[in-house]
C-alpha cells in the first residue's frame, strides 16, 4: 500500500495523507498485531480513542498522533489543533480525563472478548449462520439468512434480538453484532438466534 500511495504522489504532484483510524487497536486476538503505520509511510496521521479499549463509549478522549515527519508538519498541527479549540462542545470530563492518564500505557483485559466471541461465533455456526470469526474488535458480521438485511434485522426483533444491518456499514446482505455485553447476555441470545435461523428452513 505504501508502494502505491508514493506512486500516486509522484503521479498527482502532491502529498496524500493517510489517516489512520484505531480506536480498536488494543483489541486484536489470537496474538495478531496491529502494525504501527507511521513506520511505513510518512504522511500518516493516526486518531486514536480510548473509548473502545477501555469501554467509555461516547466519552470521547483520545488524541491524534501527528508525527514530525509529516510533509507541512506545521500546517497540520496548527489545522488540528484550530479544529480541537472549535469543537468545544466535546471535551472530555476532567473525572474521564483523570481516570484514563492513569489507566494509559496499560493493556486491556480482553478475557471477557475473547470469551464472548468464541461464544457467540460457535454459537451462530452452530444455528447455521455463515460468518468470519474476527480477529479484533467486538463485532460479528454474519450473513443474513435473506439478501434484506433490513428485513432480517426487523423480523430479528421478534425474538428481542437487536442487529444492525450490515447496509448500514457498506456490508449489504449481512448484519452487525455486538459482543461487548455480559456473557450471560450472549448466552441468552443463543437459543434466539436459533429460533430465527429455523425460520428461514
Amino acid at each position: 500500500m505504501t508502494d502505491l500511495l508514493k506512486r500516486k504522489e509522484e503521479e498527482y504532484n502532491h502529498p496524500i495523507f493517510l489517516i489512520s483510524d484505531e480506536p480498536y487497536r488494543e483489541l486484536a486476538y489470537d496474538n495478531v498485531q496491529v502494525p504501527y503505520l507511521t513506520k511505513y509511510y510518512k504522511n500518516t496521521l493516526v486518531c486514536y480513542s480510548y473509548s473502545k479499549s477501555f469501554s467509555l463509549a461516547g466519552e470521547r478522549i483520545g488524541y491524534i498522533v501527528v508525527p514530525d515527519e509529516i510533509i507541512d508538519f506545521d500546517v497540520i498541527f496548527a489545522a488540528i489543533a484550530g479544529a480541537a479549540r472549535v469543537l468545544t462542545h466535546v471535551n472530555a470530563p476532567s473525572l474521564f480525563q483523570k481516570a484514563v492518564a492513569r489507566c494509559a500505557g496499560r493493556p486491556s483485559d480482553l478475557g471477557i472478548y475473547e470469551k464472548n466471541r468464541e461464544l457467540l461465533y460457535n454459537g451462530l455456526i452452530e444455528a447455521g449462520f455463515s460468518c468470519m470469526k474476527p480477529k479484533g474488535s467486538f463485532y460479528l458480521f454474519p450473513q443474513a439468512l435473506e439478501d434484506d438485511d433490513v428485513a432480517f434485522c426487523e423480523r430479528a426483533k421478534q425474538y428481542d434480538l437487536l442487529l444492525v444491518p450490515g447496509s448500514d456499514f457498506g456490508c449489504p446482505g449481512h448484519f452487525r453484532v455486538s459482543y461487548c455485553v455480559k456473557t450471560s447476555i450472549v448466552e441468552r441470545a443463543l437459543p434466539l438466534f436459533r429460533k430465527l435461523a429455523e425460520e428461514y428452513k
